[in-house]
């Protein structure tokens, strides 16, 4: 079958694999389509610590049952569904306390095994999710990204009327907008570098947005603020550079999400974080989100069609990671149609 495979860092393109073997508690998906993620490239780029190569990557995607394991009893031939990357152990001391995303056993669909960038993909049942009759599987593809953010929001306990401030207005970066929305929050302030992506970010509902090239962004939340500091910050720029200023701008009592997993080293004072009572939150992928995400999307309260930039054909990707790549802010979530079926 053909898939997307990244030989070595560097080296990747279409390729003919085999097919793979399905087992007992495993479902067989027909991908219909499959979104580009920058941690897609960090693995093209070799800057991915957990993966082994050859790998065919993808870990956001959405198909049709094809074919269900011999155990498998909730899941039919013909379901159409999006898969949850997240694979866990089930017995280690974070599975034990409910936080499979951070299993010591981990396994996660496109980066520890084989994603969703091929014809075909085999994963455990537990991990598909059905989707309702009216929500497309090009919608479905993205179930993922927006779980990255519900993620990191449920992580940080928003309070009513807290204000937002969030670094980065890439595909999460946006996500995190229209997500902190739905869960209530309408004080949302956005900060980048790209004006065309600040632009993207108030039209799905930031209040207002900072290009850190023009204005101190650290003064204008203190004044925006009155002196009183922001309550929840997200690094969904992934800079580590960047962490003293948003521990500077968090209020007393505030709460900072980290998105990243740069291995650069960063220096915070000790006094601002403990005087103020910080909480400095991780947020690795996603904790059983994927329902929760897919009920937000078919009740409309996700723009997921203007996240949706470009859509190419699976014999096109090449030149759809080179257009992200060199001309990020032309694109937003690039989606991968990998079915020849007439698919939504």
């Amino acid at each position: 079958m053909k898939a997307f495979q990244v030989r070595a860092p560097f080296e990747f393109g279409l390729a003919q694999v085999d097919v793979p073997q399905l087992a007992r508690n495993e479902v067989r998906v027909e991908v219909a389509y499959a979104g580009i993620c920058g941690s897609d490239l960090h693995i093209i780029h070799g800057q991915n610590a957990f993966v082994r190569f050859p790998r065919v990557t993808g870990h956001e995607f959405s198909g049709v049952v094809s074919e269900v394991g011999a155990d498998v009893e909730q899941i039919t031939v013909g379901d159409r569904v999006c898969v949850d990357p997240v694979i866990s152990c089930g017995t280690c001391y974070p599975c034990r306390i409910n936080r499979p995303n951070v299993c010591t056993g981990l396994q996660v669909i496109g980066v520890h095994r084989d994603g969703g960038f091929s014809e075909q993909v085999c994963v455990p049942a537990s991990n598909v999710h059905r989707l309702p009759d009216a929500m497309s599987l090009s919608h479905a593809a993205l179930v993922e990204p927006y779980s990255i953010a519900l993620n990191v929001l449920d992580r940080m306990q928003p309070h009513p009327g807290d204000s937002l401030l969030i670094y980065g207005a890439g595909v999460i970066g946006l996500t995190l907008v229209q997500m902190a929305r739905a869960l209530g929050l309408t004080d949302i302030t956005v900060t980048d570098v790209i004006d065309e992506r600040l632009d993207t970010a108030r039209a799905l509902g930031a209040s207002r947005t900072l290009n850190g090239k023009d204005v101190d962004v650290e003064a204008t939340m203190r004044e925006l603020t009155h002196g009183e500091g922001v309550p929840l910050i997200v690094d969904a720029a992934c800079i580590p550079a960047l962490m003293p200023q948003m521990v500077r701008i968090a209020s007393p009592a505030g709460r900072i999400g980290l998105l990243g997993f740069s291995t650069t080293p960063t220096d915070l004072i000790q006094l601002e974080m403990i005087k103020k009572e910080l909480t400095l939150v991780g947020s690795r992928l996603n904790n059983r989100k994927f329902a929760r995400v897919i009920e937000l999307i078919a009740s409309g309260k996700l723009q997921v069609q203007e996240m949706i930039s470009h859509r190419v054909q699976f014999d096109e990707m090449p030149q759809a990671i080179a257009l992200i790549e060199n001309h990020p802010e032309q694109t937003r979530k690039v989606l991968v149609q990998l079915s020849a079926k007439d698919i939504s």
